[in-house]
């Protein structure tokens, strides 16, 4: 009689727990599922909670609500590879080789000897997939497939490297655009208006085949990068033209996400997190963003270069409503990761340091004494002490006094250049508009002297030097 009503009262527990949505005892405390959504070319003040009054953005604004959002959050670099490169690996791009934008069949690639976050967390039992943009070589060895993801749905490069790119013939000559499903070409993209929605539904079939096991849901969305594409219902929605447009749409993705982990019993569990790869790209004109208030945009070491918005949430740990303003950068996030799954980190020299216990309110400190801003080819434009950021000398792109591009053709550029130092105090002054040197030498002679420490170890083509700890791309045999 005992065992037939002890059996009935875990039959009853089981029924509950199952209409709740709520994961048995004894699974609460698996690993968590992790989905990391970045978005391409989205600038700072492109969110509702990051300052955007004419883009309807409910869904990170609540996300913001729900868990903490990061106003000194910086991509790695000012490009799209070299970004990702970062955010994937907890490494500088260029201690791993990667620079710029890898264009279609370079013959380089991540190396598959670096290890990913996929693979990291594969190797503690996770399933693994990638939905969007990977864009870090696209010969066969350097794939997302190679790279510790278990599936792929996506295009191997930016959406704009394709024939109808508006200066195609002139400057580039780009074949057609593939859309990889795994290691297969499934179709020939001439249109990319519903690749976001596609994109979307991959991610929300994904975790439901996955509820029940830890998972890694990498996505890395094409948009907002040029050109830009929106589903019909999302036409006209926003006060920003077809730019607020496709942020609408993005972020109704990113509910969609939210729904499924929701819907599935896994939100205390599961540790979301939404950036972008760079800021702005504003020779586009009224097809970029905003980094508003920061200067500059896209391929600058200046604030609106690097500068994302950032927002992450797990219930579990995080404090809703958070406000974090000690400076984090995309490297990391590999070794935070790697903290909260308890995994190992790799053999390799990783630049990023775990922001676990900044994240969780252990502490407001940074991980790091300092960050520091390449771009082209090991060039060091500059580095983040504290509040302080120091520019060295170095040739920048700027659209101040040009013609804007309109409707997806774009505007020239100038060069700018910088022959001295600037520094910039960031608390009082973030649109870095007063350079405050001359009255600063102690704390330009700090800074120096860490970046002299960098440009042993990483290099600095600026001033002739290589670095000591760089390693080599993979290069397609």
């Amino acid at each position: 009689m005992i065992g037939k009503i002890h059996f009935l009262l875990v039959l009853s527990l089981f029924i509950w727990q199952k209409t709740s949505g709520q994961k048995p005892e004894g699974q609460q405390d698996l690993l968590p599922n992790i989905i990391l959504i970045f978005t391409d070319d989205q600038g700072y003040n492109d969110v509702g909670v990051f300052g955007a009054e004419d883009i309807s953005t409910p869904n990170l604004d609540q996300m913001a609500k729900d868990g903490a959002k990061l106003t000194n959050f910086y991509a790695a670099q000012a490009v799209c590879s070299a970004s990702r490169a970062a955010i994937l690996t907890g490494s500088y791009p260029n201690r791993i080789g990667i620079h710029n934008a890898l264009m279609p069949n370079s013959k380089k690639g991540l190396n598959p000897k670096e290890t990913t976050l996929a693979e990291m967390l594969k190797n503690k039992g996770y399933a693994t997939a990638i939905f969007g943009k990977w864009h870090l070589g696209d010969a066969a060895e350097f794939m997302p497939t190679k790279q510790g993801f278990d599936e792929y749905f996506g295009i191997p490069y930016s959406n704009d490297m394709w024939p109808l790119h508006p200066q195609q013939g002139p400057i580039f000559d780009f074949g057609p655009l593939p859309l990889y499903e795994n290691e297969k070409v499934i179709d020939t993209l001439t249109d990319q208006t519903n690749l976001t929605t596609l994109i979307t539904q991959h991610s929300v079939d994904f975790i439901e085949r996955n509820k029940d096991n830890p998972f890694f849901l990498y996505v890395p969305h094409p948009q907002p990068h040029v050109p830009l594409f929106v589903s019909d219902k999302f036409k006209g929605k926003s006060n920003r033209g077809l730019y607020g447009d496709v942020i609408m749409e993005l972020d109704w993705s990113v509910g969609e996400i939210i729904k499924s982990v929701e819907k599935n019993g896994l939100t205390e569990n599961t540790i979301i997190i939404f950036t972008s790869d760079n800021g702005p790209w504003l020779a586009y004109g009224n097809h970029s963003g905003s980094a508003y208030p920061f200067r500059e945009g896209k391929g600058t070491g200046w604030e609106g270069g690097q500068r994302e918005p950032f927002i992450i949430k797990y219930p579990k740990e995080i404090e809703a409503g958070v406000t974090i303003d000690a400076p984090l950068m995309a490297i990391d996030i590999f070794p935070s990761l790697a903290e909260v799954t308890n995994s190992e980190l790799p053999d390799e020299v990783i630049d990023g340091k775990s922001a676990w216990s900044l994240l969780t309110g252990k502490t407001n400190e940074s991980p790091q004494e300092a960050y520091f801003f390449y771009y082209r080819v090991n060039e060091l434009f500059g580095v983040r002490y504290g509040k302080w950021k120091l520019y060295f000398p170095h040739t920048y792109r700027t659209m101040n006094g040009q013609t804007p591009g309109k409707d997806g053709l774009p505007g020239e550029y100038k060069m700018i250049d910088l022959k001295q130092i600037e520094l910039y105090d960031l608390e009082s002054d973030a649109s870095e508009t007063n350079n405050v040197a001359a009255s600063n030498a102690k704390v330009i002679a700090t800074i120096k002297k860490l970046a002299d420490d960098m440009r042993t170890r990483l290099g600095d083509s600026l001033m002739g030097m290589e670095g000591l700890e760089n390693r080599a791309p993979g290069i397609k045999e």
